[in-house]
């Protein structure tokens, strides 16, 4: 399936190659730097890019561009997914997958890429497994290594690759049981001037992190599982008795996975737990005035944390001087975006930002006004209303699990004023 994979900085250097099966001539990645160049930023590049006789296959992640080559149609989606997975093991190993961590960590990379690939397919992508098989660096091992010769490869095969759970490793064994599990949801919604909702989405993950010991097998139920859709399970889940009983049966991988990922979309009430109030307007030789505010709603008592504004002014405009009763803000005179960092919102002390807005000279009032976009974080609550119902463990005697804790993210709540 894939052929070669390169990594490419943001400078258009390939730094790192890797050769499944034939060896692909790096000028294949001409292809890619001419249509990167056509792009407006990194993340505009299309992640398929055809060639006479090769599909380019990319994404842009810690800065980077992870290139794969396949000579045959293959869903995409496939590949993309595969290529995200090899940035996870990256961060999950060394802590982050910039590029002076992987060139740091040269040799413990190849390894890893040849174990999760094997002549162009998938084959150990679990961490549990892979860290059986490739011990994680450190100082004394990489000592250890250059003075003995050895590498940081197994010589035994892990013992869960021979059974039918491959995911999990046999013979896990823990002082105190536990478990973990992050429902996280992601808002994306859009709200016009008078503050209705104009279309709304959120894209939620159950992730979990399990320290069982022995084979423990594990069920869970929601309160409200028709909410979801567009359904992506660990190949640990037991599919048919999610669709027969909508519960998820499964026997987890050891340590940190991502049990499920769903997405709820516009059919269902969305509730936005943040409200803007905003006066921006724009006169001709007088500059502009911009004035913001922000408040929480229908949080159910929780508090609003991380909340950030970003607004794009259009181009004309040449600065602004505004005044924050929270926060600080910051304004970038080349890209003309202003972002506005709130933190925790405090109910008593709403926050506002307001001042004047300077135009070029002789340029002409904007037509529209900027669009904001607000992020923010909730904890300890689920915008959905999703629920868990209850958790079952059977195997050995476990205590109760450690319970879950839910977490709302806004990744795009967009306001057109």
């Amino acid at each position: 399936m894939i052929h070669s994979l390169f990594i490419i900085n943001n400078a258009g250097d390939v730094f790192m190659e890797k050769h499944w099966k034939s060896v692909i001539n790096r000028s294949i990645c001409d292809y890619f730097f001419e249509v990167q160049s056509k792009a407006a930023t990194p993340e505009d590049v299309p992640p398929v890019i055809s060639t006479p006789h090769h599909y380019l296959i990319n994404i842009y992640r810690s800065q980077l561009h992870l290139v794969a080559v396949v000579t045959t149609e293959v869903p995409p989606l496939f590949v993309i997914e595969f290529l995200h997975r090899v940035m996870d093991t990256f961060e999950d190993y060394f802590g982050d997958s910039s590029e002076a961590t992987i060139k740091e960590q040269y040799v413990v990379v190849y390894e890893l890429l040849d174990e999760m690939l094997d002549n162009g397919f998938p084959l150990a992508m679990e961490a549990n497994i892979l860290k059986e098989l490739i011990k994680p660096s450190n100082i004394l091992r990489t000592i250890a290594n250059t003075m003995t010769g050895k590498s940081n490869v197994s010589g035994t095969l892990p013992t869960g690759q021979l059974s039918n759970i491959p995911w999990r490793r046999t013979g896990v064994k823990y002082t105190n049981n536990e478990a973990y599990f992050d429902i996280i949801e992601e808002v994306d919604a859009i709200v016009d001037k008078s503050g209705s909702t104009v279309a709304a989405e959120i894209q939620g993950r159950v992730d979990a992190t399990v320290k069982l010991s022995g084979m423990p097998d594990l069920t869970l139920t929601f309160m409200n599982p028709r909410l979801l859709d567009d359904l992506s399970f660990h190949p640990c889940v037991r599919f048919k008795r999610w669709e027969a009983e909508r519960v998820i049966s499964f026997v987890p991988p050891d340590g940190s996975f991502r049990l499920m990922s769903y997405h709820i979309g516009t059919q269902n009430l969305v509730a936005i737990p943040v409200y803007l109030r905003h006066n921006i307007s724009f006169r001709e030789g007088s500059g502009g005035r911009f004035d913001v505010s922000v408040g929480p709603k229908q949080t159910m008592g929780k508090t609003v944390e991380n909340v950030s504004l970003e607004v794009p002014f259009p181009k004309s405009v040449l600065n602004v001087t505004l005044t924050p009763n929270v926060g600080k803000y910051t304004f970038d005179p080349v890209n003309k975006i202003m972002v506005w960092e709130i933190g925790r919102i405090d109910p008593t002390k709403l926050p506002n930002i307001r001042g004047s807005i300077s135009l070029q000279s002789g340029a002409p009032i904007p037509e529209s006004n900027p669009t904001i976009s607000v992020n923010f974080t909730i904890n300890q609550m689920a915008i959905s209303g999703l629920k868990v119902n209850r958790l079952d463990m059977y195997g050995e005697k476990y205590k109760p699990f450690k319970g879950v804790k839910y977490i709302t993210k806004a990744g795009k709540f967009q306001v057109r004023t």
